[in-house]
């Protein structure tokens, strides 16, 4: 993995994107958030695979997970995509990687969403 405070390498996100359960992560918490268990049915991967694979997303900024509450009270984390597009550039002897997130959500309207899921 990569220090949190850096950008992942082009090297990071295309191991990852090469996943074939990052992608289907990716592609079906592109159409609304997802439980662990909801993706490993849709995935056709166990839920340790889907754990994996969320914490190496989320690491690299392309997923978030949020916390749910359930009718009984119980919490449990729901994952969303967070890409929007990448973009890949080579010049000058290098490969650069560009994540649009395209959600630039400030602390304050986080902390509304979080209030008035409670």
């Amino acid at each position: 993995m990569f220090d949190v405070s850096e950008e992942p390498s082009a090297e990071e996100i295309f191991a990852l994107l090469d996943d074939e359960y990052a992608r289907a992560i990716l592609a079906q918490t592109s159409i609304e958030p997802m439980s662990a268990k909801t993706l490993s049915d849709r995935c056709d991967a166990s839920l340790p695979t889907i754990y994996r694979r969320t914490e190496r997303l989320i690491d690299c900024d392309l997923l978030a997970e949020q916390t749910e509450i359930g009718e009984r009270g119980h919490h449990y984390s729901v994952f969303e995509a967070r890409l929007d597009s990448l973009t890949v550039e080579v010049d000058e002897g290098d490969i650069s990687v560009s994540l649009d997130t395209g959600r630039a959500e400030d602390p304050a309207d986080r902390f509304t969403d979080l209030w008035e899921g409670i």
